[in-house]
């Protein structure tokens, strides 16, 4: 978002009445679909100070950089992290499995997907503005952007699975670390006692100074499978 403002900042400046422009972005009342974007790309079209192919192209380049926009407008955080984040990762590991008794004898809803005998629990957060109060799906952030930003990774209980597959959503790009759930529990980020009295569950909150910390556990879509495989063979060893 910071880079179409950027971009239209630019543009507006070729407006003879710019001043009158700003006026009316000042005092404009905005309904969705119409609002402040939709109003200065009219007016830019209108005085011809901007093109139809330039504009094109400003619609493409925003796309590009917003393909996983809509994730931020999923208003549930279950519908998020159950239903969207394990589609998702089915998506690309076919192989998965949701559990059942039929599959795990012992199952009662301790995990959330299994890859053979494998446990598998999907945590998923999207990535926003650390110091901003908004919907997220305005306080998303892109891959590059320099601000501040806070992914927090909830409920995480490592002795109800092997292994922990973790998803991180910006506007751009989606990134994934797979780790045992050993190593979650050992690390010096996991912080025990989420809520009163939830023994064994906790948290792990990734911001700009931390998150390079995990960099050895983070893989690509194609190498999940593996890295899960391999994830599972350092827990029980």
């Amino acid at each position: 978002m910071e880079r179409l403002q950027a971009e239209l900042e630019l543009l507006m400046q070729r407006l003879p009445n710019e001043q009158e422009l700003r006026q009316h972005l000042a005092n404009l009342v905005s309904i969705y679909p119409f609002n402040e974007y939709e109003y200065i790309i009219a007016t830019l079209l209108a005085m011809r100070a901007l093109t139809f192919e330039e504009y094109v192209e400003l619609r493409d380049s925003y796309i590009s950089r917003n393909l996983n926009l809509y994730i931020f407008e999923i208003s549930s955080p279950r519908s998020f992290g159950d239903a969207w984040a394990q589609g998702h990762l089915k998506g690309l590991v076919p192989r998965l499995q949701k559990p059942s008794k039929h599959i795990d004898p012992d199952y009662s809803g301790q995990y959330d997907l299994t890859l053979d005998q494998i446990r598998i629990e999907v945590k998923a957060s999207r990535v926003v503005d650390s110091g901003m109060e908004a919907p997220l799906y305005v306080k998303a952030l892109d891959s590059d952007s320099k601000k501040d930003f806070w992914v927090n990774f909830q409920q995480i209980k490592p002795a109800c699975c092997d292994v922990f597959v973790w998803i991180s959503v910006w506007r751009d790009v989606i990134r994934y670390w797979v780790l045992c759930s050993r190593e979650v529990a050992e690390s010096p980020y996991y912080i025990s006692g989420q809520h009163r009295g939830n023994v064994g569950e906790g948290q792990i909150h990734l911001r700009r100074d931390t998150i390079e910390r995990f960099k050895d556990y983070e893989v690509r879509p194609h190498e999940l499978e593996k890295a899960i495989r391999d994830a599972y063979a350092r827990q029980l060893a």
